[in-house]
């Protein structure tokens, strides 16, 4: 009985995964060979798709060098995927829903990592109009690890001019929700969500469960 409650905790985690993984990488191949850089498609006038590429963190924030943004990332993901590893084979207490939005989480990490490893190697970088072709003969726009994430979904959802009497922002523009993302941070986003607003407690339990293993082991 507990394998094969092992066995469907893992199966959930592993398709959670491989669902994220499948849809993320096939939109931003879809999105960088048929759109060149800086592109927009208009769908609704509070939802677009905005083709940008950036070598920083979730949303397009830069924090650090390339080098270490992508070594950042990879020692993250090898951490998360051993803490599901965990939590599918020794914690037979754990909640799906929490099991899944950490495995959302992993899979948005590496969804973001496969760009940044092989993006490089594997695309161009035209200059637009024209896009950017898949395992070109010409060779990659940048070496492994140094490739761009890439990012294509714009929700303006509220744009205005501050009028010129109100102080420090009279006459700037504003724009709500100004970041363009992709599938992968969205995931990473409603996992650790979903884990702040229903699930703090799980957290607290995998915590006091370690102290406690420690002090066994004492």
């Amino acid at each position: 009985m507990l394998n094969k409650a092992i066995k469907n905790k893992g199966l959930l985690a592993s398709a959670v995964i491989l669902g994220v993984l499948i849809i993320d990488q096939i939109s931003k191949i879809i999105v960088k060979t048929n759109m060149y850089l800086g592109e927009e498609i208009e769908i609704f006038s509070w939802f677009k798709i905005l083709f940008v590429e950036n070598n920083g963190m979730a949303f397009g924030m830069e924090l650090g060098s390339k080098l270490f943004l992508t070594i950042f990332r990879i020692v993250a993901v090898i951490l998360i995927g051993y803490y599901i590893y965990y939590i599918v084979k020794r914690d037979k207490n754990t909640k799906t829903g929490y099991l899944v939005c950490v495995s959302l989480i992993f899979a948005g990490a590496l969804g973001n990592i496969i760009d940044c490893l092989f993006y490089g190697i594997i695309f161009n970088a035209p200059f637009p109009p024209e896009t950017a072709v898949l395992f070109p003969t010409e060779g990659g726009y940048a070496s492994l690890m140094y490739g761009r994430v890439v990012d294509m979904l714009y929700f303006p959802l509220l744009s205005f001019w501050w009028p010129n009497w109100i102080p420090f922002v009279g006459g700037e523009y504003f724009e709500f929700f100004r970041p363009i993302f992709n599938i992968a941070d969205s995931a990473i986003t409603i996992g650790i969500a979903t884990i702040l607003i229903f699930y703090r407690q799980s957290l607290s339990a995998d915590k006091d469960k370690k102290i406690e293993e420690e002090c066994k082991e004492e």
